[in-house]
């Protein structure tokens, strides 16, 4: 594919993640392409993803070179440019990020040459009953040291507001929307809605709905399950819940998920992928549901999300299954699959992991 626009987002923490943006823009110049560093924290503020893009030049590829962190905030650029993101693996512990350091020139190479496959993710976006707001006094708190929050989601105005449905917010997330409490002695009181129907009312610490991708994040911290980056569905998981049914609940991608903070609940903060938004008072509410739009992720070898699922989480085998015997093989057939499977999507025999993480 032609590649004339790229746009950096790059980890200004780690030296490794400059020395790689270096590479970047020599391949750039090598290729005639344009190459523009997104600043995240331009001029002691934060822009939204509309403003940043456009500051960039409206890049046609959003690199980033960091962790799951630094992916991130490129697929929230990519959204709302509709551009393909590649994710350069500088963390720790991530599932986003494909591409290893060493091997960033020979990725945009693929790239160029079309040796790629586009994978579609999951987003979500929110209608609220009232816009989101940080209150002013809180930004100092919740820095961190780390820069200042996003600005406030705008109101998308090519869709109907009303009391009853609520406004539309111009925002999406990759890994989930959590509703948290505020206050450290006092749990957020809210009503889960799924599908339109009451689910049951819940005393928490947080309560989170979170895309197939994020399933491995914050929901899987508290309990819930580990979902194909491939499937369609919201996951709703509360945390830490004062009640006996503390189960994570499965949804199709056209059941939204609405949250409703009660009458004697505390305030609840809204954080969209990690980043606090606004905060909701009793009688406000969210809902949360599958954006129209998708991430459009470049994968450039095949997605061995549960080989990196068994490494990222240090799976170990039980030690009655392989006290007796030999472990189980990594895939323990050696031809391709017969014909009525042949519609299954599964390693192909003798696959090399490509640009996957090892």
């Amino acid at each position: 594919m032609t590649v004339n626009r790229i746009g950096l987002v790059v980890h200004g923490g780690r030296r490794e993640a400059a020395l790689a943006a270096r590479t970047v823009r020599a391949w750039c110049d090598d290729q005639g392409a344009e190459c523009a560093d997104i600043d995240v924290w331009q001029d002691g503020g934060r822009r939204s993803a509309g403003e940043e893009v456009a500051a960039a030049g409206d890049p046609d590829l959003i690199v980033t070179l960091g962790g799951d962190g630094t992916f991130l905030r490129g697929a929230r650029l990519a959204a709302e440019n509709d551009a393909l993101v590649l994710g350069v693996d500088l963390g720790r512990v991530g599932f986003l990020t494909e591409v290893p350091v060493d091997s960033v020139r020979s990725a945009l190479d693929a790239v160029r040459e079309g040796r790629l496959t586009v994978e579609s993710r999951m987003l979500l976006t929110l209608r609220a009953s009232c816009r989101l707001e940080v209150p002013s006094d809180m930004e100092a708190l919740l820095r961190y040291g780390r820069g200042p929050l996003l600005p406030p989601p705008q109101v998308r105005t090519d869709c109907e507001s009303d009391n009853e449905w609520g406004i539309a917010l111009n925002v999406i997330a990759l890994n989930d929307v959590v509703l948290e409490k505020l206050s450290r002695d006092r749990q957020v009181s809210v009503g889960v809605y799924v599908g339109g129907r009451l689910l049951a009312s819940y005393s928490a610490d947080a309560l989170l709905v979170a895309t197939p991708t994020g399933s491995t994040a914050y929901s899987f911290a508290a309990g819930g399950p580990v979902v194909s980056p491939r499937a369609e569905a919201l996951i709703f998981t509360p945390v830490a819940p004062h009640m006996a049914f503390n189960r994570s609940v499965v949804a199709a991608p056209d059941e939204p998920i609405g949250l409703r903070v009660l009458e004697r609940s505390g305030q609840a903060a809204v954080s969209i992928d990690g980043q606090l938004r606004g905060v909701l008072h009793p009688g406000d509410w969210i809902g949360v549901y599958a954006a129209p739009r998708r991430l459009r992720a470049v994968r450039l070898g095949p997605m061995d999300f549960y080989g990196r699922l068994r490494r990222r989480m240090n799976l170990t085998d039980a030690p009655a299954a392989v006290a007796d015997g030999s472990p189980a093989p990594l895939w323990s057939v050696t031809t391709p699959p017969p014909g009525d499977l042949a519609h299954l999507v599964l390693p192909s025999v003798g696959e090399a992991p490509g640009f996957c993480d090892d």
